[in-house]
């Protein structure tokens, strides 16, 4: 008895395996033999493939039918559209008397000393930005024209950034020039050197930021938006990919959420190891909440940067066929609405940067706003009241402009 049960205890397995065998070979021919559709990517999978395969343009930031609603809206009288275009019409970057002041090393150091040329520079991004938009706008030619006039003079001279500000500031104005660059050469006639400004944001700004930085996330999202937007007008997919990585690395770094637990996300290769750092990381703040950005105790002004950033990044995605913005849907609306509600004047708790906040957010909710909540249909309450209060909202004279005029109510 005891031989016979010994005998079909060693047979049972080899029987199992047997069949398992049988299951694997027929599911492996059944996928061998299978058409490509049954076989194709998840959509989880296929979103993970960052870079289009064909690039939108223009595409960083605002695509053409978003420009041609805007168009639409303002030769209606519409508003606000008509009110932010009269208002970017009259701001000093739609000037067609402007004068670039291109250098060939920009020089910045931290809190603006030295300033050699970063003022100058940002300044004359957003206004070939604001320049391009005013021509697709009103089909003024003369828009166009000084637009490229200023782009060239900056193609022709700048070699370098330097100083303790170099990535940040390359962030800043890399942000601007992509979006300036697309419209004008994707909607207007000639542009005989935009060969040379593509070398400029290859040679200049490309390699200052597609690596990122370890400093302040606003830091980083800022260099991230620059890249992305200059991955678009190169068509460079391994330049997109890098920048979607860093994205994706940074966003739950930068805004804690619940579930992320007891402390917040570290960005990869951040050395944050231990809960004291982390802390230290978040501006010494150790109660974390829904929305919390890792620079909401430094002041909103910074945390504005990088909630804009944010926004723009899934913008130009979303643009380019890989929306971004259901990755960080929850992360943004909390961020922008914990923020909006302690500047629209709710009392700060004691729990939250020792109940005080520092500073405004800036004229920077319009896009996420519209795309969270126009778009995707999402509730935000304090939000709204906000972007609606600020309209139209202007610059920031770094690299945010004119978004009540390009994304509000702008679902195309």
């Amino acid at each position: 008895m005891r031989t016979g049960s010994t005998t079909h205890a060693l047979r049972r397995p080899k029987l199992l395996t047997t069949a398992l065998a049988t299951v694997l070979a027929s599911v492996l021919a059944a996928v061998l033999t299978a058409p490509a559709s049954a076989v194709k990517e998840t959509p989880a999978q296929a979103q993970l493939a960052a870079a289009p395969v064909n690039f939108t343009h223009p595409g960083v930031l605002v695509s053409r039918p978003q420009l041609d609603f805007v168009k639409a809206k303002v030769q209606a009288g519409a508003q606000p559209w008509k009110g932010a275009y009269d208002q970017m019409l009259g701001s000093k970057y739609a000037s067609l008397t402007r004068t670039a002041k291109p250098r060939a090393i920009v020089e910045c150091g931290s809190y603006s000393n030295p300033n050699n040329g970063c003022t100058d520079e940002r300044e004359d991004a957003i206004a070939a930005y604001t320049l391009s938009l005013a021509w697709y706008i009103s089909g003024d030619s003369r828009y166009a024209t000084k637009s490229i006039e200023i782009m060239d003079a900056w193609s022709a001279v700048i070699k370098d950034h330097t100083n303790s500000n170099a990535p940040l500031q390359t962030g800043w104005a890399g942000s601007s020039w992509p979006r300036a660059a697309e419209i004008v050469k994707y909607t207007y006639s000639s542009w005989p050197n935009s060969g040379r400004f593509g070398t400029m944001l290859r040679n200049v700004y490309l390699p200052k930021v597609i690596n990122g930085s370890h400093s302040n996330g606003n830091w980083e999202l800022s260099m991230v938006e620059a890249a992305i937007g200059i991955a678009v007008f190169l068509e460079d997919r391994g330049a997109y990919d890098k920048a979607v990585t860093k994205f994706r690395g940074r966003v739950p770094a930068y805004i804690y959420v619940t579930s992320d637990g007891s402390l917040p996300k570290t960005a990869p290769g951040s050395g944050l190891d231990t809960r004291d750092e982390i802390i230290g990381y978040w501006q010494g703040q150790s109660t974390f909440m829904n929305g919390l950005s890792q620079e909401t105790c430094r002041d909103l002004t910074h945390t504005g940067y990088g909630l804009s950033a944010i926004s723009h990044i899934a913008e130009t995605s979303r643009i380019q066929g890989q929306d971004l913005y259901p990755e960080v849907a929850e992360r943004l609306r909390h961020a922008l609405g914990l923020h909006a509600k302690y500047q629209l004047g709710e009392p700060v708790p004691g729990n939250l940067c020792n109940g005080s906040l520092k500073d405004k957010l800036g004229p920077i909710t319009e896009v996420g706003f519209n795309a969270l909540h126009n778009r995707m249909g999402i509730g935000m309450t304090n939000t709204q009241r906000l972007t609606e209060q600020q309209r139209p909202a202007g610059s920031n004279n770094l690299f945010v402009a004119w978004e009540t005029l390009t994304h509000a109510g702008n679902t195309a």
